[in-house]
């Protein structure tokens, strides 16, 4: 490998594996899918066969402009993982963090309302309507008890 490759690329705050095809690799970021990793790549005009490692400064720094504002380099909305924000009524692409806060707020919202989705949260239930009578449990399983022997 050359002089200018390198390990670990670190991108918004996550260590990524520099070994790693640059799509592959910004899927490592939390809030960026493979679809969105591609289009990031064509966006800001960078070889796909390339490696994460073989950038330079300024296309890792291209990259990073793209994932923090995708709509303004022609990104589509519906690839965005928050659309119609309910505060703000705008189209946001959130990562990190600010994506485990978000979706933390959406489900303290739904239990303050009372909606059906927070009252299953609250209780630690199975929310999206899956079956609970044999799974999802915690702790000990329920089943039959044998009777002893004599």
């Amino acid at each position: 490998m050359s002089e200018g490759f390198r390990e670990v690329v670190r991108i918004l705050g996550t260590n990524l594996d520099g070994t790693k095809k640059v799509a592959y690799a910004l899927k490592g970021i939390k809030g960026v899918g493979i679809n969105l990793a591609h289009a990031v790549v064509r966006v800001a005009g960078i070889d796909e066969s390339k490696r994460l490692g073989q950038l330079s400064d300024a296309e890792l720094k291209r990259i990073e402009d793209v994932l923090r504002n995708p709509l303004s380099y022609g990104i589509p909305h519906w690839m965005l993982n928050r659309q119609k924000d309910p505060k703000t009524g705008r189209h946001l692409h959130l990562l990190g963090p600010d994506l485990d806060l978000a979706v933390k707020q959406d489900i303290e919202l739904m239990k303050e309302i009372g909606s059906w989705k927070g009252l299953r949260h609250s209780l630690g239930l199975k929310v999206r309507g899956q079956k609970t009578r044999t799974t999802g449990r915690r702790g000990r399983t329920v089943g039959v008890v044998r009777r002893r022997k004599r």
